[in-house]
């Protein structure tokens, strides 16, 4: 792809189609996709109901902009606040401009309680919240901002999960607190037990907003619709992405009335943002997400791989050191390179996503059976051996 810019460190590896958890090559190759664009397609590959979706609505109309009422978009903003906390969504086009919206809107709700100089928003170490300058600001990976002039002033490091010195940072100034329920590009990190319900309390006592970003966590992937909901507790704003279009680009802000106060006409906007297609596929989505049993199959699949993977490291212990996370976001802890681990899965026929930490991400479809967590396992076995005897 020799006119495509090279901001990727490309896998030499091309697809021409995909069923289910299933991707194929064009020589026929088959690759079983634990990877899914990065936690993206929810229900794997040619899902026939998503299918149907955007055929239908493609026949009917695709863009007219957010000048006028879009029906879907009002139909799928319903769906997510009838499922949620939320009772009002922006839409935008991915994870990145959903936190820069999240952002916004924070500092906005407290200039519109007379309270301009509350900008200061807290963000964690090991934290990844998107690539645009504003993100950059509020992730934690010095080398993803280097050379490009961004300006981290209004965002302060606090440690992840430490909720007595997170205390210690908030001042006069402090709008939001901005958390990952658990870190995704940080290395599948879970927080500690009580952490989102201290935080939420925290920020309660101190009028401050509490902003969560589950562009990865959310849709399903831990085995709630939103991750934070393990946690049973009520957050003021979410920005989700990812999952939610199952491979379509959309993202959303999904906030309180109270906390969006701000958020009047001309405060923010977005040309393609929830517009006829990417609205008709993601409320096809979250429809099927959200059917009796689905979420159960995810944990219960989850278990089964966590469980194996225990059994793996045990095994393999100079290579494995076990696994962290929950649902089908599981993050595999590496004794040898992230990288060498996902290529040999690769040549095996099993693909995934390396993380920081030295973490290797399983990001499966949501809606894989028993027989694919077998695979799975399978894979990895042989996998393991290879590299075992490369080890002697």
């Amino acid at each position: 792809m020799k006119n495509v810019m090279p901001t990727y460190g490309r896998i030499d590896l091309s697809f021409e189609r995909g069923e289910g958890p299933w991707l194929f090559t064009k020589d026929k190759k088959k690759y079983l996709d634990f990877a899914t664009g990065i936690a993206v397609n929810t229900l794997g590959h040619s899902n026939e109901e998503l299918i149907n979706t955007l055929i239908s609505q493609s026949k009917k109309l695709w863009h007219t902009s957010n000048l006028y009422n879009i029906k879907p978009q009002g139909e799928l903003a319903e769906l997510i606040c009838k499922n949620s906390f939320g009772e009002s969504v922006f839409f935008c086009n991915s994870g990145a401009e959903a936190l820069e919206g999240t952002i916004k809107l924070c500092r906005k709700y407290h200039f519109n309680n007379g309270d301009e100089n509350k900008t200061e928003i807290l963000v964690c170490s090991s934290a990844f919240h998107g690539r645009t300058l504003g993100t950059l600001a509020a992730g934690d990976n010095e080398k993803h901002r280097e050379g490009f002039g961004v300006n981290t002033n209004g965002f302060t490091r606090v440690p992840f999960g430490d909720i007595n010195e997170i205390k210690k940072f908030i001042n006069k100034n402090t709008a939001a607190i901005l958390v990952e329920p658990i870190q995704g590009e940080g290395g599948i990190n879970r927080s500690p037990k009580g952490f989102l319900k201290k935080l939420r309390i925290l920020c309660s006592e101190n009028k401050v907003l509490l902003a969560l970003d589950e562009v990865q966590t959310g849709i399903g992937r831990t085995g709630k619709l939103f991750a934070h909901q393990w946690a049973d507790i009520i957050p003021d704003v979410m920005a989700i992405a990812k999952g939610l279009g199952g491979g379509f680009p959309i993202g959303a802000v999904v906030a309180k009335n109270k906390a969006a106060l701000g958020m009047s006409p001309g405060t923010h906007g977005s040309t393609f943002g929830g517009n006829f297609l990417a609205s008709s596929v993601a409320k096809s989505v979250i429809s099927q997400v959200i059917e009796r049993d689905f979420l159960d199959n995810v944990t219960k699949i989850g278990n089964k791989l966590f469980q194996e993977i225990e059994v793996l490291s045990q095994k393999y212990p100079s290579i494995l050191k076990g696994a962290r996370g929950k649902g089908l976001m599981i993050g595999i802890i590496c004794n040898v390179s992230n990288i060498d681990l996902c290529k040999n899965l690769r040549e095996k026929g099993l693909l995934s996503v390396p993380a920081g930490n030295n973490v290797l991400r399983f990001l499966p479809p949501l809606n894989i059976k028993l027989e694919h967590a077998d695979k799975c396992i399978e894979i990895m076995k042989k996998t393991l051996d290879k590299m075992m005897v490369e080890q002697v």
